[in-house]
């Protein structure tokens, strides 16, 4: 180790203790009133100090003047100009569903997951048992995208699917940055998370959508805010007689985080080769090929 190196490793190390102290659910509530807040002087205060710390791009946005928002949970989530992320119209191009950078992507060693160098965790801590699911994925493909503040935070299909199975598993709510993510073990099987699961004619696939600090509420395009929730127990989440159809084309918006966080894609055995750009630190922008559909058998 060099010596260079113990200043950085002790600051994640403190920042890692500073999260197991705080109170983590009831800070993440309190950012969810504040980022809704409507009153003008209270949210552009918020907006501003944003802006002036993290530098997002609005040029994109539909409306590019970041105070114009009611709030600043919709400014946060904000819309994009239709054509500013084409998305791969192959049918076997799989897509990034989200603005990001990767944080790990690979097969699955049976059914371990890499989180960061030497670190694993399980699909069977990530999926809360679901045996089901767990015995589709195990020996498959996946790819964990980070999401930054400063990113475009709304979730969209890699792949057209038909929503199968969604529930939400409760648990931590520790930063999941790259420090936190090489210092906590099994970090996105300990954070609270929605899985949503999917049918593309014929392949199952997985969209999971994990919970961090200051993550106000994760919402899908069903059910609505799904978090914070007042009884912290697995729960399963309606596939019928939801908001929106259960079908939704690739590229379709599906989800969003009110604060950023981070989305792991599952494939079973044989569903998925991805490409050479997907790899750790790689930025991508939502729409652009990770993969290709393979002749996958159920």
């Amino acid at each position: 180790m060099n010596v260079e190196d113990l200043g950085p490793r002790a600051t994640g190390r403190a920042f890692v203790a500073l999260q197991h102290l705080l109170p983590q659910h009831g800070i993440s509530r309190l950012v969810l009133a504040a980022t809704r807040s409507r009153a003008p002087a209270f949210k552009n205060a918020l907006i501003r100090l944003f802006v002036r710390g993290f530098r997002p791009d609005m040029s994109d946005a539909v409306q590019t003047d970041p105070t114009a928002y009611e709030s600043f949970n919709e400014f946060f989530t904000r819309a994009l100009r239709p054509g500013t992320r084409p998305v791969d119209a192959d049918p076997r191009a799989i897509v990034s569903p989200v603005d990001g950078t990767v944080s790990e992507a690979g097969p699955l060693a049976e059914d371990r997951l890499l989180q960061a160098k030497g670190h694993h965790y399980t699909l069977r801590a990530l999926l809360a048992g679901n045996q089901a699911w767990e015995r589709t994925f195990a020996g498959g493909s996946f790819a964990t995208i980070y999401l930054a503040p400063y990113n475009y935070h709304r979730i969209h299909m890699p792949l057209d699917g038909e929503l199968r199975e969604s529930f939400y598993v409760p648990g931590k709510l520790f930063s999941v940055n790259r420090t936190t993510a090489q210092l906590v073990p099994g970090l996105f099987s300990r954070n609270e998370r929605v899985f949503c699961g999917f049918d593309c004619g014929g392949m199952p696939f997985g969209v999971i959508l994990v919970g961090a600090l200051n993550v106000g509420s994760m919402a899908t395009v069903w059910h609505g805010d799904v978090t914070p929730r007042r009884h912290r127990e697995v729960t399963a989440l309606p596939v019928t007689d939801v908001l929106t159809p259960t079908h939704l084309a690739k590229g379709d918006e599906m989800a969003r985080f009110n604060m950023g966080s981070t989305v792991i894609l599952l494939l079973p055995p044989g569903g998925a080769t991805w490409t050479g750009k997907l790899v750790s630190g790689q930025t991508l922008r939502m729409g652009e090929r990770i993969g290709t559909l393979q002749g996958w058998q159920g």
